[in-house]
């Protein structure tokens, strides 16, 4: 079905065009990343729902669904701080990634933390078919041990100002210690897509030289 035209879904259709022009078919992994205070699963619902007009199976997970328990995260900000990787690798990525050599009947589980009980979820096993693409966001997904294993990504982008006062931080220090540690990984370097959602009905890519 295909969804009414409207600026955030134009975008969004220009960027599944950039996604397929370099991977046509296949399981394709893509992530939308931002800072913890700016709105990753609105975007990355949309996206998802645009990937599937053409009936491409499209799954989608959060990474507030992979965390560590609390005790473990408890103080932190940085993904491999409060981040399960090893789960979110072990249950998701790679049973996700190696479907289409196993006749695709390897499952793979799109949750495995429920945050606000403190506890492991049921366990969820979940098949798809050789084609497919899945959408997860959350913040820090373009650290150095995450970014290789995104086909595409979309990095979310709002001004300081509005960062800031999302944050109620003063714009001399708009950034939490975690959030400038992350920014000097590059991570915006490392994107497929940069895109300004300052206002989220009307959102604009970025251009530039350095993607």
């Amino acid at each position: 079905m295909r969804l009414p035209i409207t600026p955030v879904n134009t975008l969004l259709r220009d960027l599944r065009t950039q996604l397929r022009q370099n991977y046509p078919a296949g399981r394709i992994l893509m992530a939308v990343d931002a800072l913890p205070d700016v709105a990753t699963a609105a975007f990355a619902d949309d996206f998802a729902a645009i990937v599937g007009e053409d009936g491409t199976a499209v799954f989608r997970a959060h990474a507030g669904d992979f965390l560590l328990p609390r005790t473990e995260r408890q103080g932190t900000e940085r993904a491999a701080q409060w981040f399960d990787e090893e789960t979110f690798r072990r249950v998701l990525v790679d049973p996700f990634r190696n479907g289409r050599q196993t006749a695709a009947t390897t499952g793979f589980q799109l949750r495995a933390w429920d945050a606000q009980r403190n506890q492991p979820v049921e366990a969820r096993w979940v098949t798809a078919p050789e084609d497919a693409v899945l959408v997860v966001d959350g913040p820090f997904l373009n650290t150095p041990r995450l970014r290789g294993m995104w086909h595409y990504s979309v990095w979310l982008e709002v001004p300081d100002e509005q960062h800031a006062a999302a944050s109620g931080r003063s714009m001399d220090a708009p950034y939490t210690s975690a959030e400038y540690a992350y920014l000097r990984e590059q991570p915006v370097q490392y994107a497929s897509a940069l895109v300004d959602v300052a206002d989220p009905a009307r959102p604009v890519q970025i251009f530039r030289d350095s993607c």
